[in-house]
């Protein structure tokens, strides 16, 4: 069995037992976080939802949050003299799923 989850302006394909890393949810590590926006629930038979399954949530643990890889970037304009560097790490929560519910 899978589902189809929102969080975070992005969508992921779970199944329980998967972890994965989404946007941060602001949750400590090891408590138990629920994903009620759930697109579609698949395994024997599919559900899709309008735009969400009714009744339907994704159970997980947060197993860690931190900060991903630094991203460089570089503007620059030829001619002119004009560079600039920024760099930006973006936050993360890892979540194992445990329960897919309908």
């Amino acid at each position: 069995m899978y589902a189809v989850i929102a969080t975070g302006g992005k969508q992921y394909k779970v199944a329980v037992g998967d972890v994965i890393r989404v946007e941060k949810l602001g949750a400590e590590e090891g408590a138990a976080v629920s994903f009620d926006k759930v697109l579609l629930i698949g395994g024997d038979e599919l559900t899709v939802g309008k735009p969400y399954v009714d009744g339907a949530s994704v159970k997980a643990t947060v197993t860690k949050n931190g900060k991903g890889k630094k991203v460089i970037v570089y503007k620059y304009k030829r001619k002119t003299g004009y560079h600039k560097k920024n760099g930006h790490r973006q936050l993360f929560t890892e979540v194992k799923i445990d329960e897919i519910s309908k």
